[in-house]
């Protein structure tokens, strides 16, 4: 049986006036339509039911997801106590899954992601499935063709191909040769032109008992916690034990735990559109641009400004006058005004707030 794990948890920080800590940013509408949650259970129609369908969010936003997803059963959003990175997020979905259904296989992906179309998507993870089935052992991940040198995001570097006999029609997969990191501007135009390079999407395919035991030979510390909160399942103190046993865990990616160093990693290059919706900028490619290279997002006027993104409200304008090369993101109690080329420090503009206890703000 195969089971979908969307990962919900994320605070959306670089997304920062618009994404806070009770509407962070998997649970905006970045294109006027669907959530980004939303939209991520919507891909997996006709895919996985929704019964097989576990959200791992926060413990502050369970509330708010059980309203958003409302044919979800309760038990399958579970709220996390503690941030704690992906690779406790993954072995908890994996540990309880199997629980389930020890010969599960496990779809796990972000919930604040773009892709279209859901065919492309779909295809894809059947797959990513199939190859699964031929050998359990393996962990697949998806990989995105690099459009531009990206220094946001990591790489994954193919290797082999994988057997014809094992893809059908056109699908190619590829063992995989590494996980490179978040690289600097040359490196990264490096991996454009060598052409073997793919983004990392954070999207994966496994049962969940290899999974678990790659966890278990990595990081038992981590393991012997997930164990004890997936033993008190169900049971009366289950919600003691797990802010205990989840909080006492030390955060670590799961690229980190097992990915990279794991001797049995596919990658399939995707044909799917994708958009991590990560930074202000990464919207561009999501709206219309005006003569002056400019994405605006509802009500705004200018005079001489090239080359900005402005987002606001449909009640509120925003006027620039010479301004280029900057992000304009106005919300009801906080406004951001950025160069473009600093993006990345809007985080470091949430941990200031974050410093002067100022939480209405965040």
């Amino acid at each position: 049986m195969v089971y979908a794990v969307i990962m919900a948890g994320g605070s959306g920080t670089r997304f920062w006036p618009a994404s806070r800590k009770q509407s962070p940013k998997q649970l905006l509408s970045i294109d006027g339509q669907q959530t980004l949650l939303e939209a991520a259970v919507a891909r997996l129609d006709n895919l996985v039911a929704c019964t097989d369908t576990l959200v791992v969010t926060n413990h502050r936003l369970v509330a708010a997801v059980r309203e958003l997803l409302p044919d979800l059963p309760r038990t399958a959003i579970l709220g996390e106590p503690a941030k704690r990175d992906t690779t406790a997020c993954i072995a908890l979905a994996a540990g309880l899954l199997n629980m389930r259904d020890s010969a599960a296989t496990m779809l796990v992906m972000p919930a604040d992601h773009l892709i279209k179309p859901i065919e492309d998507f779909q295809h894809a993870v059947k797959q990513g499935i199939q190859l699964v089935n031929t050998d359990p052992n393996r962990l697949v991940t998806f990989g995105i063709k690099p459009s531009y040198a990206a220094e946001s995001f990591g790489y994954i570097r193919q290797g082999n191909s994988i057997s014809t006999a094992e893809n059908q029609g056109n699908d190619t997969a590829f063992e995989v040769h590494e996980f490179c990191e978040k690289p600097d501007q040359t490196t990264a135009r490096r991996y454009l032109e060598h052409g073997g390079y793919y983004w990392n999407s954070g999207i994966f395919i496994w049962r969940t008992t290899t999974i678990l035991k790659a966890i278990e030979e990595n990081d038992p510390a981590l393991m012997e916690h997930i164990n004890v909160i997936c033993n008190a399942y169900e049971s009366p103190e289950f919600e003691e034990i797990f802010q205990r046993e989840f909080s006492a865990i030390k955060g670590r990616s799961i690229d980190y735990t097992v990915l990279e160093t794991h001797d049995n990693v596919v990658v399939i290059p995707t044909a799917f559109e994708w958009n991590d919706v990560g930074s202000w900028q990464s919207i561009e490619s999501l709206f219309p641009v005006d003569e002056n290279n400019n994405t605006i997002i509802s009500k705004h006027v200018y005079v001489k400004s090239t080359n900005n993104v402005v987002w606001t409200s449909e009640d509120h304008l925003v006027a620039t006058v010479g301004i280029h090369n900057c992000i304009i993101v106005h919300t009801a109690n906080a406004t951001l005004i950025a160069n473009k080329d600093d993006e990345e420090s809007v985080r470091e503009v949430v941990t200031i707030i974050e410093s002067l206890g100022w939480e209405s703000f965040l």
